[in-house]
């Protein structure tokens, strides 16, 4: 198991599973061996074939989402189906991780695609807002559990120097869907139907799983299971009902009671569903999981207004809006390549620095919601943001795993994953706010550059927060 250091973690390959005659122990001895060499090039494969079709899939729905609720007599509901989904995976990132620590990855993955492909196939045949949402439901409970299990298998199967470049993988599978998403969705949505936009994507989802099957099978469980904390399936009903209440109350103010009840949900159910001394950025895996909560409040916070900026403030069309939406992924795939290419680097030093860079992005799109401020700023602003988050965020992934007792690896996944649910939505609730409270659609300047000034602070005091710490050895050493 690893060992938890006060200001870092102690990567070493104990525990290690066998894949075609090489143990990770072997695989951290031999420095050629890269994640798509023999013993890994299948597993490889299917994790990025999952992650690409979930991304394909959040993509195109963005983009299909008005034809399909106008056939489903849904119009008002505009928001639900994003919800529903995000609600469903948190309650299986939670139970997903818990399950992993107990019987191991195998039995979330060999069941999460499943469902996400059953969730796809009612989407697409949907008659009703109802099968929709239930369709949305089950895509968001496969993907939750999916990502949770594929972190405890990253760090079960692959030697902690591959682990960088795993997660860097992982990173560059939404690259393509950024790219060709949103536009090949439209096409796909006018000249065939939404319904095409899930059903088309069901055959390569029912191949990811298949592919992941060798893996599966060779995967190890873990020697002793830690009991789950009290209140555990509580916590995790109570964070999957306020991330909704929160959003809802931001976009509809009137409602801003709801928005103090999912408020108060939120703050029992991370008391219970992150590692003790986590809001309080303690020293550890703590720290390492508040960090992602920071990164991702920062940044989609401020991405949600991207489009909305350059359309209202500086008459771009819609097409045009998106594109530093792309030029972000592309900044961000490049950036998590680099750090898989370069294990030799703290990891603590990419995440302080991948901090500093997505503030300066940040505090850029802040400038760009000014009239004066040339448009041609977002560009290179949210490329640099991109950037910093695809330095960081794989890191995070390596430390936390790196730091998690190999029967607690689940539930150090599951935290990653609700802390990013969490921040991101209230983060992006308080830019509703600002849009209602102090701007408008119109006219957003005000609400976009104080959202983006607040942001960008935050980042500035992640980077603070890492300020000095450091790995006790670097990555991929023993």
């Amino acid at each position: 198991m690893s060992s938890v250091r006060e200001n870092g973690v102690d990567l070493h390959p104990g525990g290690g599973c066998t894949m075609g005659g090489v143990t990770t122990a072997d695989a951290v001895e031999d420095r050629s061996t890269t994640v798509w060499s023999a013993p890994y090039r299948r597993t490889t494969a299917a994790i990025l074939l999952l992650i690409t079709i979930a991304a394909f899939e959040q993509m195109g729905v963005s983009t299909a989402i008005p034809r399909m609720l106008t056939d489903l007599g849904g119009t008002e509901l505009y928001s639900w189906p994003f919800t529903v989904y995000l609600s469903a995976s948190v309650v299986a990132t939670v139970v997903g991780g818990r399950i992993a620590d107990r019987v191991g990855p195998g039995r979330v993955l060999y069941v999460a695609p499943a469902v996400f492909l059953a969730g796809l196939l009612v989407a697409g045949t949907a008659q009703e807002m109802v099968q929709l949402l239930v369709g949305r439901a089950l895509q968001g409970i496969g993907t939750g559990g999916e990502v949770t299990a594929i972190y405890v298998l990253i760090a079960g199967v692959y030697p902690p120097r591959l682990r960088p470049a795993a997660f860097g993988a992982m990173a560059s599978a939404w690259v393509l869907p950024s790219i060709v998403g949103p536009a090949g969705a439209g096409l796909v949505t006018e000249h065939l139907g939404w319904r095409w936009v899930f059903l088309a994507l069901a055959p390569l989802a029912l191949l990811g799983a298949l592919l992941l099957i060798p893996a599966l099978r060779g995967s190890a469980r873990p020697e002793r299971a830690t009991p789950a904390r009290k209140g555990f399936a509580a916590a995790a009903a109570a964070a999957a009902a306020g991330v909704p209440m929160l959003s809802w109350a931001a976009q509809h103010l009137s409602w801003w009671p709801l928005g103090l009840v999912g408020m108060a949900l939120l703050a029992v159910a991370l008391r219970v569903l992150l590692p003790k001394g986590t809001l309080r950025a303690a020293r550890g895996l703590p720290r390492v999981v508040f960090a992602r909560g920071l990164f991702s409040a920062a940044f989609l916070s401020v991405e949600a207004f991207v489009p909305l900026t350059l359309t209202a403030v500086h008459g771009y069309s819609p097409a045009l809006a998106g594109l530093p939406l792309t030029v972000s992924a592309l900044g961000w795939s490049a950036a998590s390549h680099y750090q898989g290419k370069h294990p030799e680097i703290q990891r603590s030093a990419l995440i302080r620095a991948g901090f500093a860079v997505v503030a300066l992005g940040v505090l850029g799109m802040a400038l760009v919601a000014l009239p004066g401020t040339p448009a041609w700023v977002a560009a290179p602003s949210w490329l640099l943001a991109g950037a910093g988050m695809g330095m960081a965020f794989p890191s995070i992934n390596v430390l936390a795993l790196g730091q998690a007792a190999e029967d607690e690896r689940g539930a150090a996944s599951s935290a990653l994953q609700v802390s990013d649910t969490v921040f991101s939505a209230t983060a992006i609730a308080f830019g509703g706010v600002l849009l209602v409270g102090l701007a408008s659609a119109a006219a957003p300047t005000a609400a976009v550059l104080v959202l983006g000034l607040t942001m960008g602070c935050v980042a500035l005091g992640g980077a603070l927060l890492f300020r000095g710490v450091r790995d006790p050895a670097p990555v991929g050493t023993v």
